[in-house]
């Protein structure tokens, strides 16, 4: 079975082609030349990730899923959220967007954060959404250099390390998106399943 994910965020598609059965080839919006940048415009995570999988569906009719992740802080009630990977500016850049939310953080004793990725998985006319939360919480500074965005900063709760310190292993088995690609991966046998 081949899908499009709907990204071209090298990071994202390996860790996701190592989560998914080797029946199912994960295919990039490079991969079937799809250059733009698909609108984000969405007030909801799980309004993006529909979005963006609608929209690979309808320009080139492909089966498709599309995810979208944000962080959600308690203390800023649920910022950065839908937010997240512009948090600083458009320029997207994750230390800019760290260095924001740790200054505004600075006097705050609630640190209590989650990640929340939301799966829109558009496959033969139907479309079915998956989610994954991980609870935690922002430390004061930034530790670790592995994966991307905010994860060197968010400690998932039971856990010591940053999830920038975790392998790519380590963080895809608890990861929010993890527990989302889980569900996906799940669904998706079925559907193969009843297919034979």
């Amino acid at each position: 079975m081949k899908l499009v994910f709907a990204s071209n965020n090298k990071n994202k598609i390996q860790e996701i082609q190592a989560l998914v059965p080797k029946n199912i080839q994960i295919v990039s919006l490079e991969d079937i030349g799809c250059t733009e940048d698909i609108p984000e415009t969405a007030d909801t995570i799980e309004g993006n990730a529909i979005l963006k999988a609608n929209f690979v569906t309808e320009k080139y009719g492909y089966n498709c899923f599309a995810d979208d992740t944000g962080l959600e802080v308690d203390a800023l009630n649920g910022a950065p959220g839908v937010y997240s990977a512009r948090y600083a500016g458009e320029q997207k850049d994750a230390n800019d967007n760290m260095d924001k939310l740790l200054s505004e953080l600075e006097d705050k004793s609630n640190r209590k954060a989650n990640f929340k990725t939301v799966i829109a998985l558009n496959l033969n006319g139907k479309q079915n959404l998956f989610t994954g939360i991980i609870n935690g919480k922002i430390i004061e500074e930034k530790i670790g250099t592995n994966g991307f965005g905010y994860d060197p900063i968010f400690v998932a709760d039971g856990y010591e390390k940053t999830f920038a310190e975790l392998t790519m292993e380590e963080k895809s088995t608890i990861s929010h998106r993890g527990i989302a690609v889980k569900e996906l991966i799940i669904f998706l046998q079925k559907q193969d399943r009843k297919s034979v």
